[in-house]
């Protein structure tokens, strides 16, 4: 289980296909921390360590995870967003994120607030307008963030300096693929009421 609250980003050194998943190697400052075995979350993605190498780690992710994350776009410099699970006796400063992403979105807008950012989003579907409340919790490639508004297939967050400045937010362009993963208590209750 993950908080939302980026650790440190990790840059993308090697990519190497395996069948019809990929084998990402990743250099990160706090390599040296990892264990093999461990989960740790990429974009929000929850992905096993399975080697380390120095302050290098390699992640897996197989087609399943590529076909429903923004994995298969990554390319060899990019950085990625990177958190390890909550330790039991750690704070809740984000919302609980199990690091399984429901979906991708489009940045189709980003507005400099002198001071803060809006970032605009669309999903390829309105399906998923009920899982959404204006001022509710959303995880974007990992990061926790709260919702502006939120329309039928479209949505806003408001960015501060902060998080901008510590997460691949800085490097998101128009255009780009984003991570999505809803609240997991907005699932249940929509779940529950029928509403999915």
């Amino acid at each position: 289980m993950f908080t939302g609250i980026i650790e440190t980003l990790a840059k993308v050194d090697s990519i190497e296909n395996f069948g019809t998943g990929k084998t990402f190697t990743l250099t990160a400052p706090i390599t040296h921390e990892l264990k093999v075995d461990q989960s740790v979350a990429h974009n929000g993605v929850c992905l096993t360590v399975i080697h380390i190498d120095g302050n290098r780690y390699s992640v897996t992710a197989i087609q399943e995870t590529l076909v429903k994350t923004n994995l298969d776009s990554w390319k060899i410099d990019d950085w990625v967003n990177i958190e390890r699970c909550m330790p039991a006796n750690g704070r809740f400063d984000g919302h609980i994120v199990q690091g399984h992403v429901d979906t991708t979105a489009i940045c189709n807008q980003i507005e400099n607030k002198d001071g803060s950012w809006i970032f605009s989003f669309k999903f390829s579907t309105n399906n998923f307008h009920k899982l959404m409340v204006p001022k509710g919790s959303i995880c974007i490639n990992g990061i926790s963030l709260t919702l502006v508004d939120a329309a039928n297939d479209t949505f806003s967050v408001a960015i501060i300096p902060y998080t901008f400045n510590h997460t691949n937010l800085q490097s998101l362009k128009i255009g780009d693929s984003v991570n999505i993963e809803f609240d997991i208590l907005g699932k249940y209750m929509a779940r529950h009421i029928g509403a999915i």
